[in-house]
């Protein structure tokens, strides 16, 4: 039997996540304490892994993400930012992809993160179930939530509530009484903190200015355009009064929204207004009114902190509130007379 982890910590008397914090160079060891395991790792001859860079500095120089989806605007934007600071720090960004929010894919992550021995760790937009938390945690590497919050762990994201809040006073303010809402479904708001926020923020809104919820206004889809699309039928073949103003929990979905009032010759704004939530790359050659956050420049925020974390810099990760903006464009108008 080769000498583990385990034999490092007996015989040098500390715990194994300081013997992993040690051999890795990461920071909260103290140099006596980090001198002393590394000694005795040599002394019984432990190796970390094939992949690890050797004693002498412990680190991997890579970051992990865990992601939900590989496909997706904002996710895909947050990695773009993080890859270009990491690059241009030296380090590598590891992905590992849950294939979507099905809960049964999300077992095994932390044994495959802690096999590849990276030295950070980012939870992209998704929620965790307590054990999970626990399990990452026990790993004792830096960790970080990104476009939303997670618990347990600083974050960089916007107020969501706040962005959501802001779309649908933009409608009242233009005098619209009657509104509508593209949401997540309930398994996403489940696994995932910000649809939830978002919908919180738009019935607390409504209810702020005395403005009814109407079920049949508000329907399901799932964050895509296709959906967005699916979605909008619903609520336009749904019988008796029609809104004059939808607010989406996204810009994808608002724009399949979108093409589907533009099959049925409902004219926008005219006869709809549309507000959604994010500024995707399309939105503005679609001129859709929409609360603009910036993903790359989450991702880059992320990757910075986590360089600084890893670099030694005391409370480096905390929690970051980024901006936002309303913008206004050609999908909202003063409800039809």
């Amino acid at each position: 039997m080769g000498v583990s982890i385990v034999d490092v910590a007996a015989q040098a008397n500390v715990s194994t996540a300081t013997v992993s914090r040690a051999l890795r160079g990461l920071p909260r060891v103290s140099e006596s304490t980090r001198a002393k395991v590394l000694a005795t790792a040599q002394s019984l001859g432990y190796v970390a892994s094939p992949s690890a860079s050797g004693l002498a500095s412990g680190r991997t120089r890579t970051v992990g993400v865990l992601v939900p989806f590989l496909d997706r605007w904002y996710f895909g934007h947050v990695i773009e930012g993080m890859d270009q600071v990491l690059r241009d720090n030296g380090y590598n960004l590891l992905l590992f992809s849950l294939g979507g929010y099905r809960h049964g894919k999300m077992r095994r992550f932390t044994e495959s993160m802690v096999r590849k021995q990276i030295d950070a760790l980012v939870v992209l937009t998704l929620g965790l179930s307590a054990e999970e938390l626990r399990q990452l945690h026990r790993t004792d590497i830096p960790l970080l939530s990104v476009g939303g919050p997670v618990e347990g762990c600083s974050g960089v994201y916007i107020d969501d509530g706040a962005a959501a809040t802001a779309a649908v006073e933009h409608l009242i303010a233009l005098g619209h009484r009657r509104i509508g809402y593209l949401r997540a479904g309930i398994q996403d708001e489940k696994n995932f903190e910000v649809p939830a926020l978002r919908t919180i923020a738009f019935e607390t809104t409504l209810a702020k200015a005395g403005l009814e919820l109407r079920p049949a206004w508000c329907m399901v889809g799932d964050f895509t355009v296709a959906e967005g699309q699916r979605a909008a039928a619903r609520i336009f073949d749904a019988p008796g009064e029609q809104p004059t103003a939808i607010f989406s929990g996204s810009d994808e979905m608002a724009l399949g929204l979108i093409f589907e009032a533009q099959r049925r010759g409902i004219r926008i704004p005219a006869q709809l207004s549309v507000v959604g939530i994010d500024d995707h790359e399309f939105s503005a050659s679609a001129g859709l009114t929409t609360v603009g956050q910036k993903p790359l420049e989450h991702g880059k925020t992320a990757a910075g902190m986590l360089l600084a974390e890893l670099g030694g810099t005391p409370h480096s990760l905390r929690e970051t509130l980024m901006p936002f903006e309303l913008m206004v464009r050609d999908t909202t108008a003063p409800p039809p007379r």
